[in-house]
């Protein structure tokens, strides 16, 4: 297994929209194994292959306390969505900044998991959060966009000057 470097906002390669994962073999099954440990060391609950500069439709996620219940979704797709919930969100892309983004409460996904095997995933709270969050990663969104031009900008200076400090 290897660590993957994680793309930073607003490098434009997120904004990359991911293709369909077609084959189902051992490279696949490596990057999940990669993007896992990456995820983990990060840490983080969640990683969309966007963020490691893989832009196939694969999502890992774990929201358990003791990252013992590792999730894969491989060509994912929302199916249908319920509720309305407000919770504060971060992301290994844009390290440091956490912000409240309103999304649905309840989702339905239909995936596969990295042998090709459909499932369908019923998810609530946390983990519909982490879902949604991860597949606008898959679509190239990341999830500072959905706040008010305001935010955004004062984000993007705040991100703009960090770099400049770090580099």
């Amino acid at each position: 297994m290897a660590l993957l470097p994680i793309l930073r906002y607003p490098d434009p390669r997120l904004h990359t929209r991911a293709t369909p994962v077609s084959e189902f073999d051992a490279a696949l099954r490596q990057l999940v194994a990669d993007m896992a440990e990456t995820m983990y060391e990060a840490p983080g609950i969640g990683l969309a292959a966007t963020q490691v500069n893989v832009h196939k439709r694969i999502v890992i996620i774990d929201v358990s306390e003791d990252k013992s219940e590792l999730r894969v979704l491989v060509n994912p797709e929302i199916v249908e969505k319920s509720g309305e919930q407000s919770c504060e969100e971060g992301c290994l892309s844009v390290p440091g900044v956490y912000e409240t983004v309103t999304r649905a409460e309840r989702v339905r996904v239909r995936a596969m998991n990295e042998r090709g095997e459909a499932f369908e995933l019923e998810a609530d709270g946390l983990l519909a959060v982490c879902v949604q969050h991860e597949l606008d990663h898959l679509d190239g969104k990341v999830f500072i966009e959905y706040l008010s031009q305001l935010k955004l900008g004062r984000i993007k200076t705040r991100l703009a000057k960090k770099a400049r400090i770090t580099a």
